[in-house]
């Protein structure tokens, strides 16, 4: 490889990659070029040379995609918190199609040239659709600025009006920056001052109902704040302090105090309602999290007899929407306060053949198997990090008959199929776009027992 840092070069873009940028060949090197669209014709910079790639800066275009759109946020190229903002939305669609297809193909699960790759599907009005922020919150010169720290940087980018956040919650973040500049509340920085740190703020859709957690490295008092705060937004039920003095990149810290209001606000999914409290698991784009739903539903197939395990249960959400048409439902998570969630929720809809527990569902399950329970189906609805190692040994010795896979990152999804398919067939795979301008899709996996 003969390219060097700084060094220009033409380039044509041949595809999009997995993070959304634009790839293009240069004599046999592997060029990557974030902000590029396939089909342009480009003269870049490169940024960095790797062993079997490079890096590289868009400067100029000089043949542009008739698909580029001009983005509509006045901070995209600054935050990175999207990538495809400047890609026409039915075409980012079909960017998530090929993005299943290139994790395939990197993993090379067996048969996989032959599965079904249903389209994405979308949303009519990608705009304003993130039910939760999780900003951080930093001094600059005195003034108290809340955003996301600019991509592979620890530079806080302030977000004040973004077009992705739900436009409640964007307000509310831009009040609580002026009532901790007005009342002097320290805030966090690396070196020495402790004092606020993250604030999380979440809107259930159905209700409007809204809570937030202060994530601090201190105990603060922060009475008069609340008091202001929650005058002006009524919206707030719930006003949460968790405290985190750990210098590591963890938001949150073990425990989390209600400061003001009630524990828990209410949210509704498919033809049901069930509770939230602040640090519980909740998909963060409501509108679709009814389709995302809605396939795994249809995906799982279940009847009447059927035991189904629901592992990563969150609040229970998916398992709900099974447990009037089964014989029972099981689930398992690492936070106690979901769990505690699931319970008060199932108690709610009148469920009797629930049942859920704290834990890790790579040693909950083989507990319960000794116990004598026996799944028919199981739901695995995991963390960008895949299936845990254990939990795919223990699917793989116990082999319900039927299986939903829930993926938010379909990277983890290719590698974790690779040992499920010695077991199970895949009858399809169904992504649904969750995070719109950006790289990142959701998918259904449906899975099914080979017979022997």
């Amino acid at each position: 490889m003969n390219l060097q840092v700084k060094q220009r070069i033409p380039l044509k873009i041949k595809r999009m990659g997995i993070n959304g940028e634009g790839i293009g060949f240069y004599k046999k090197t592997l060029v990557f070029v974030p902000g590029a669209l396939k089909g342009e014709e480009v003269f870049c910079q490169v940024t960095s040379v790797k062993r079997n790639f490079v890096t590289a800066r868009l400067l100029t275009i000089n043949k542009k995609s008739k698909f580029r759109v001009e983005p509509s946020c006045s901070i995209y190229e600054e935050c990175g918190g999207c990538q495809l903002m400047h890609l026409r939305y039915d075409k980012q669609l079909e960017v998530k199609d090929d993005i299943i297809h290139q994790a395939l193909n990197k993993f090379k699960p067996a048969g996989y040239e032959s599965y079904e790759i249903r389209h994405t599907l979308g949303m009519e009005q990608p705009e304003h659709y993130r039910a939760k922020l999780q900003f951080q919150i930093r001094s600059f010169g005195g003034q108290i600025k809340a955003g996301l720290y600019a991509e592979g940087s620890h530079r806080l980018v302030s977000v004040e009006d973004c077009l992705v956040q739900d436009v409640l919650t964007q307000r509310i973040i831009n009040r609580i920056c002026q009532l901790l500049n007005t009342y002097k509340v320290p805030i966090y920085n690396e070196r020495k001052i402790a004092g606020v740190r993250t604030v999380m703020i979440r809107k259930a859709q159905a209700t409007e109902q809204v809570q937030l957690i202060f994530v601090t490295s201190r105990d603060l008092r922060l009475t008069a704040l609340i008091k202001e705060l929650t005058a002006e937004f009524p919206q707030i039920k719930t006003i949460a302090l968790n405290v985190n003095r750990s210098k590591s990149s963890e938001i949150y810290g073990d425990k989390t105090e209600i400061l003001w209001g009630q524990e828990t606000i209410s949210e509704n999914v498919l033809d049901y309602n069930f509770s939230l409290s602040p640090r519980a698991f909740y998909q963060l784009n409501p509108q679709q999290t009814e389709v995302l739903y809605s396939q795994a539903v249809a995906a799982l197939d279940v009847t009447a007899s059927d035991d189904i395990i629901d592992a990563y249960c969150g609040v229970g959400t998916i398992g709900f929407a099974f447990a009037d048409r089964v014989k029972s439902v099981r689930g398992m998570d690492i936070i106690p306060e979901a769990i505690e969630d699931a319970r008060k929720n199932a108690k709610k809809m009148g469920f009797s053949n629930t049942y859920y527990e704290v834990g890790k569902a790579e040693e909950i399950i083989p507990k319960w198997y000794k116990e004598g329970y026996r799944a028919d189906a199981l739901i695995v609805d995991p963390p960008r990090t895949g299936l845990d190692e254990k939990l795919l040994e223990t699917i793989l010795q116990y082999q319900p008959e039927k299986m939903v896979y829930v993926s938010c990152n379909v990277s983890t999804l290719a590698r974790d199929l690779v040992k499920l398919v010695t077991i199970y067939e895949v009858v399809y795979i169904q992504s649904v776009d969750m995070f719109p301008h950006t790289a990142r899709t959701e998918a259904v996996v449906k899975l099914q027992k080979k017979e022997c």
